[in-house]
């Protein structure tokens, strides 16, 4: 995964944490995915818009399957973000934001979002 991120790229992750920087983002990464198992993700582009021909936005929602389970958690839905970067011939991670979807005191539109992620392949 952090190959995929400019050497000085950033995240903020789901509990706002933020890493600065590739080797912190391969270094949390590795500690995150071999301690916990991984669940399976299920994710929609919105959009992607091309501020200009080496910019571009992406605007995503996902969600996850934990492991041993068949179905979505709602609370683990996230808003996602991510702005990348286009250096010869190969597109590069800037910034990638993952943000809690809790839609405090919005019951349905916390439904809303888990029904449509259940419309996609859940594998």
């Amino acid at each position: 995964m952090a190959a995929l991120f400019t050497r000085d790229g950033n995240v903020v992750g789901f509990d706002g944490s933020q890493l600065e920087g590739r080797a912190a983002v391969e270094s949390e990464m590795t500690r995150i995915f071999t301690d916990h198992p991984t669940a399976r993700y299920v994710g929609i582009v919105r959009e992607v818009q091309f501020l200009s021909p080496t910019v571009a936005a992406l605007r995503a929602v996902a969600g996850m399957v934990p492991p041993g389970q068949t179905d979505l958690n709602p609370g683990l839905n996230a808003i996602q973000t991510l702005i990348a970067t286009k250096h010869d011939e190969s597109w590069r991670v800037v910034l990638y934001q993952n943000t809690p979807a809790a839609f405090h005191g919005r019951p349905d539109a916390v439904k809303a979002l888990t029904d449509e992620l259940r419309q996609q392949t859940i594998t």
